[in-house]
């Protein structure tokens, strides 16, 4: 008897809800697309859904949606997602890109409207989608991407090439005194650094458990990496300038503490699309 993609896609979606997968649809949509090496949101994926399946497609579907099902992530599954607009490659050893994340980069464009031959440096860059969305969309002079896992860095790299992008990646420990020698005062800097707790970190889902430790745990309290980046790169922000990072549910009163001890004026934060604040930043004062 003669299947339709379409009916293959209704199979897929039918395994993935009795395995409570949140958004059946729209993941098995996502992972037929990509069985079929189509964009599942073009004309051409539509036209395919009422042609008869090929055996080697159905095998290759089926087998991303029992990966999805043991939890793998749909976005390591598909290897590309989209953050602020632009395409980034990801698989395992990289951190996801998340809209939670687009607050961040929101923030800064505000922030630095009008501003030109700017030097950016993002840390733990990951995939680079914060620093590469911000090359995209600010008049950079210079930006780095510092990256420490080989693994990450990788994307990161592939990441600039797919995006035409003129950020720079730089392999290396954003706490290795070294490297910060080695950098020019910036305008702007940015992270997401690590900030999961040693609690967090016993309570993931089992999709972001996937996900690289290294990109996620902060410290038993999260907040190590927030304590570090700014006693070290303080001294790296321009006269004016601004530092900004993503942070957990909850962390802004400490984080905006240390940046008001560390010398920066006008901390504030800003919230996401669900209320949750979730970007930290402040400027370094003119007169010191």
């Amino acid at each position: 008897m003669v299947k339709l993609y379409r009916e293959l896609l209704c199979e897929g979606v039918s395994k993935l809800k009795s395995h409570k997968i949140e958004d059946e649809e729209f993941n098995a949509r996502e992972l037929l697309g990509k069985a079929l090496s189509f964009d599942c949101r073009s004309v051409e994926f539509n036209l395919t859904l009422e042609k008869e399946v090929c055996s080697d497609i159905e095998k290759t579907f089926m087998e991303l949606v029992d990966r999805r099902i043991k939890g793998e992530p749909l976005q390591y599954l598909i290897g590309e997602w989209e953050f602020y607009g632009l395409p980034f490659k990801v698989g395992k050893g990289v951190l996801i890109p998340r809209q939670d994340t687009e607050t961040i980069v929101d923030t800064v464009l505000k922030k630095m409207k009008g501003k030109a031959d700017l030097t950016v440096a993002d840390l733990c860059s990951g995939s680079g989608c914060i620093g590469i969305a911000l090359e995209k969309n600010l008049v950079c002079k210079e930006i780095y991407c510092v990256e420490k896992s080989a693994e990450a860095i990788s994307y990161l790299r592939e990441n600039i090439r797919l995006n035409g992008s003129h950020a720079k990646a730089v392999e290396g420990d954003i706490l290795d005194s070294r490297l910060i020698e080695s950098f020019p005062e910036c305008d702007l800097i940015t992270a997401n650094p690590p900030y999961l707790t040693k609690e967090d970190m016993e309570e993931l889902q089992k999709e972001v458990s996937f996900e690289p430790e290294t990109a996620l745990f902060g410290g038993d309290d999260g907040l190590d990496f927030y304590r570090s980046i700014i006693r070290l790169w303080k001294g790296k922000v321009k006269k004016g300038g601004m530092i900004a990072f993503e942070i957990g549910i909850n962390q802004e009163d400490e984080v905006m503490e240390m940046l008001v001890h560390h010398g920066f004026e006008n901390v504030r934060c800003r919230a996401d699309l669900c209320g949750i604040n979730r970007c930290v930043f402040g400027f370094k004062p003119n007169c010191t």
